[in-house]
């Protein structure tokens, strides 16, 4: 029995622990709660009241990738929210124009935490520790602790719902449909593809039978999602910041694992040494990923203006540590290196059914706190026990039928390849793949891997 398990999982079955455990806390609270948990109404507002924080994640996850942190995401998310309410409703800037100058100052205030960092050498910590004061202060400064009220149509992108359309004999929210088709199609798709590929590498025939159960597993899960998003009270449907979320979601997995700046990333992460030795342009991608990380907090900031009607003094107060709490819950390592985009939002999901399920149970805000801590920590010290036993990350490999072949991170540990190097394609003498198999590297001489590894000539900052 545990065996067609695995083979319909895919492998280990620990390295899904994460998922089981959204699933059994999504039921576990729904039995608890008298059956408010699993709604239509409380799963829209789930999805739409925690948009902010995995937007936040898709861009931390990047920047703990590359041994970094940012400590001021939260404050720059209220402090771009602020702006964009103060020229909206006080200047009497156009909505949209007030939105885009909110996400070029989020874009330049990230540009400036980056040259820090890139240039100068300051580790990320100290630096957006001096921009969490700075704006936090900032966003106090220029609202003179008032509310501002937010445009009305960036409410629709912080607290709307999909648009109906088409015949009423569905009985679910049209649009709602449409994603749901769409999204069980590329999942078949996508788990095709990967068995394919499989079949190609095999030297022995590869049963069809996991790709039939794993596609009707899928289909099955975003029919159901389809149905309770679809099937609410009039007037609602699946959420516009969700959607916005998906489709972040798409484009950063896409980007960190099918491109030449992601492979960068990753490589950066593993080993900064090996990286610059084998041409990647180390100042570069840790300017880029901190760039992109302000502006992620822009677009949080404006989603959360959005939705709460109004831009407040307090907005972004400590959205870092949940933002963190779901990349470290997710499976990312401390040291860097290990991380995707799809497993954060998996993490911060847990969170956000933990604080919603609480909620409806009645737990007040100290024990929610004290028990989001207990979660963080055992999720660590779980993957840390993994790591040791030489296993792939908690939920490393979830994703791994939609990561190509060959994308590889490296492990703290890996001793950089010298010899001959192409400056467009960094190559590390010892890499593991997302699902933690060996991925081969070339050689080098032994002169030159004891350089790469000689860590004083040019000390880590931040690791």
């Amino acid at each position: 029995m545990m065996k067609h398990v695995k083979q319909i999982l895919g492998g280990d079955i620990r390295q899904f622990s994460m998922v089981f455990a959204l699933v059994a806390l999504l039921v576990g609270f729904h039995i608890a709660s008298d059956g408010r948990m699993i709604t239509s109404s409380n799963f829209q507002a789930l999805v739409a009241g925690n948009a902010y924080v995995l937007t936040l994640a898709i861009g931390m996850v990047m920047v703990i990738v590359i041994g970094q942190i940012d400590l001021s995401v939260g404050s720059v998310a209220g402090f771009v929210g602020m702006v964009v309410a103060i020229t909206a409703s006080d200047v009497g800037l156009p909505w949209w124009l007030a939105a885009l100058l909110g996400l070029v100052l989020g874009a330049a205030i990230g540009a400036w935490q980056g040259l820090w960092l890139a240039k100068l050498g300051i580790p990320g910590f100290i630096t957006t520790l001096a921009g969490m004061m700075i704006f936090r202060g900032g966003v106090i400064w220029i609202s003179s602790s008032i509310s501002r009220p937010a445009p009305q149509e960036l409410r629709t992108f912080g607290a709307g719902y999909l648009p109906e359309w088409g015949p009423g004999w569905t009985q679910l929210n049209n649009s709602t449909l449409l994603l749901g088709i769409v999204a069980a199609v590329w999942a078949v798709w996508g788990q095709l593809r990967a068995h394919q590929s499989r079949v190609a590498e095999s030297d022995v025939p590869v049963s069809p039978a996991p790709l039939i159960v794993r596609s009707a597993l899928l289909v099955a899960v975003i029919g159901y999602l389809t149905w309770i998003f679809g099937h609410g009270r009039p007037g609602t449907s699946f959420p516009i910041p969700g959607l916005i979320v998906l489709l972040l979601v798409i484009f950063y997995h896409v980007l960190t694992q099918r491109t030449r700046f992601g492979r960068h990333v990753y490589a950066v992460g593993g080993n900064r040494a090996a990286a610059a030795l084998s041409g990647v342009n180390v100042p570069r991608t840790y300017f880029l990923v901190m760039l992109n990380m302000s502006l992620l907090a822009a677009v949080a900031g404006i989603m959360f203006t959005g939705r709460a009607t109004s831009a407040g003094p307090a907005d972004g107060t400590n959205w870092e540590l949940d933002a963190i709490a779901a990349v470290f819950i997710g499976g990312a390592a401390v040291s860097g290196g290990v991380g995707t985009v799809t497993a954060s939002i998996v993490g911060g999901l847990v969170m956000a059914v933990l604080n919603n399920g609480l909620a409806l149970m009645g737990v007040g805000a100290d024990r929610t706190q004290v028990i989001k801590g207990v979660v963080l920590l055992a999720a660590v010290a779980f993957d840390v026990y993994n790591k040791s036993q030489g296993r792939p990350s908690i939920i490393g490999r979830l994703f791994s039928g939609l990561t190509p072949k060959g994308t590889a991170v490296a492990t703290t540990t890996d001793v950089p390849a010298a010899g001959p190097v192409d400056a467009a394609e960094p190559s590390l003498i010892s890499a593991r793949g997302l699902d933690g198999s060996p991925v081969a590297a070339p050689t080098g001489t032994t002169d030159d891997v004891a350089a790469a590894a000689d860590p004083t000539p040019s000390p880590r900052h931040g690791a």
